[in-house]
This record gives structure tokens, C-alpha cells and sequence, in this order.
């Protein structure tokens, strides 16, 4: 019997990087990208409609910064995990991430690192 691939929402405002990410996780065995919205306001409702398990959300948003984002979706969508995604892992990033509970990969940490947040939000699973 084959496992569930993990399913994710992408974060993320930059149209190139989060259709990227779309494109290289696309790719990965035992994850499935099942959407990706462009602000933190339609995270939640993305979340819920699709019933993702882990949100990859971008820290520094234009409308609301990941923890924010953050908190929103757990509070709609309590059974997915989060995993921020950051340009800067200075010491903000780092604290709101303690702080949440939540997984910081830095956008210039590769694809694997990602990979492994995703997995290690769900529990290793995938």
C-alpha cells in the first residue's frame, strides 16, 4: 500500500519564486502542492477549501506578516502544520518561529531543506 503524499499550500507573494516552488515540489515523492495563494488574508480559507496539512507560508507578506497568516490558519485550519519561509532568518524570523511553534527555512536553504521542514512538520511522514 502506497502512503498519502502530504498536501501543501504555498505562501507566497513573489509570482516567480512561489510558481517555482509549485514547479520543483511538483516533483518531489510524497508531497502534492494542492494550491498556492499570494497573501496571508486568503491563507485560512485556501487552507480549509483544500484541505492541505502543512501551510508554507512566506514570513514577510504585503498584507499580513507570517505570524499573523499563521495564527489564522491554525485557528481555521487546526489539523495542518506551518512552515515559515523567509529571505531573512534574523532574529525576528527566529523568534516568531520559536515562539509559533513553527519550522523557518531561509529561501536560499534549497529545495531539500524545504522538503524536510514539510516532512518534519507532518511528523516525517511522505
Amino acid at each position: 500500500m502506497t502512503e498519502q503524499a502530504i498536501r501543501v499550500l504555498l505562501v507566497e507573494d513573489s509570482d516567480v519564486y512561489r510558481d517555482s516552488l509549485v514547479f520543483l515540489l511538483g516533483r518531489v515523492d510524497g508531497i502534492e502542492v494542492v494550491g498556492a495563494v499570494a497573501t496571508g488574508a486568503s491563507a485560512a480559507s485556501a487552507c480549509e477549501e483544500l484541505a492541505a496539512q502543512v501551510a508554507v507560508i512566506d514570513y514577510r507578506l504585503p498584507d499580513v506578516d507570517g505570524a499573523e497568516a499563521a495564527a489564522e490558519v491554525r485557528r481555521r485550519c487546526p489539523e495542518a502544520a506551518v512552515v515559515f519561509l523567509s529571505a531573512s532568518t534574523g532574529d525576528d524570523e527566529v523568534a516568531a518561529a520559536r515562539s509559533s511553534g513553527t519550522s523557518l527555512v531561509g529561501k536560499d536553504e534549497g529545495v531539500d531543506a524545504l522538503v524536510d521542514a514539510i516532512r518534519g512538520a507532518r511528523g516525517g511522514a511522505g
